[in-house]
């Protein structure tokens, strides 16, 4: 089961996504120019593009089940949330 603190500490919660953020920061280049969703699991660095949340979604619970990932929308970055995988 995923971690629940994630729901219930703001600061694990703000944590977890700063550093999901900075790891998008770091995929722009490799990012450009694509649309749909990406997934981030933020501790192993690891990321997993699809067309839509779904796709993402399967490709990373594949590699990382029951963990949390941030889920971005490519031609929308403010449209963001953290979900774990199921």
């Amino acid at each position: 089961m995923a971690d629940v603190a994630m729901w219930t500490d703001k600061k694990v919660k703000a944590d977890f996504e700063a550093k999901a953020r900075a790891r998008l920061e770091e995929l722009q280049a490799d990012l450009t120019g694509q649309e749909g969703v990406v997934a981030i699991e933020p501790e192993s660095g690891e990321y997993f593009d699809g067309a839509t949340l779904g796709k993402a979604h399967a490709a990373a619970n594949a590699q990382h089940p029951d963990k949390w990932v941030y889920f971005v929308r490519l031609e929308d970055p403010e449209a963001a949330i953290a979900l774990p995988t199921w």
